[in-house]
């Protein structure tokens, strides 16, 4: 069963969700919060497989309280998905930054914010390839002072994975790019992210695009 928590000042949307969600089979809605405060009191309280998370609330906004519940060793099995009206823009690019695994608009398809828990839920980014390359491209380029570059800690062949999953390439197709075994592309993919201290795959996108390791516009 997938754990849910539900995070937007409006109640009428927060109800909308639930009862999508918990006409799933799979799905369980476990708490409900008006504010980015809220949302992390009830992370820890609940620990739910992901958090739907808006991007403007009061009191906390999301991308604060996604920071925080990445930067909590206990919630480390949260996955945090952002829901946002605007689609691209410069609040979702940081709250991938912050820790989020990727995000939603609010008037996406039903089929399409199911498949998108569940994708959460299993720890893959849930990003397109094609729209994290514009968002990112695009902030990552404003950036006067980009943050140091971590390279150095990675081996080649985990700097070589880290760049395939920026391009949105999965484990098995990694490998055939690679010719390598799954189970070794997946261990490269691990060991970056361990090194990297990345909660999961879209940390490791940002990562690749910030430092250069993929060209944004390339």
């Amino acid at each position: 069963m997938i754990r849910v928590l539900l995070a937007d000042d409006q109640a009428l949307i927060r109800a909308g969700f639930r009862a999508l969600l918990s006409a799933e089979d799979d799905i369980e809605v476990v708490a409900e919060a008006a504010n980015g405060e809220q949302a992390v009191a009830l992370a820890l309280e609940h620990r739910p497989d992901v958090a739907l998370v808006d991007v403007q609330m009061p009191v906390m906004d999301g991308i604060e309280a996604t920071r925080r519940i990445a930067a909590d060793e206990r919630l480390h099995g949260v996955h945090v998905v952002i829901l946002t009206n605007y689609g691209l823009d410069e609040y979702v690019y940081n709250a991938l930054r912050a820790g989020a695994a990727g995000f939603l608009v609010k008037d996406t398809e039903p089929t399409d914010l199911l498949q998108g828990v569940r994708v959460a839920a299993r720890g893959d980014a849930l990003l397109s390839p094609a729209i994290t390359r514009r968002l990112i491209g695009e902030y990552v380029g404003r950036r006067p002072n980009p943050a140091p570059a971590r390279l150095e800690i990675l081996t080649n062949r985990e700097r070589e994975v880290t760049a395939l999953v920026a391009k949105g390439l999965s484990n098995d197709e990694i490998a055939t790019q690679m010719v390598i075994s799954p189970t070794t592309a997946k261990t490269h993919v691990s060991r970056a992210m361990t090194k990297l201290h990345a909660r999961d795959r879209a940390q490791l996108v940002v990562f690749a695009y910030e430092t250069g390791l993929v060209l944004p516009r390339g």
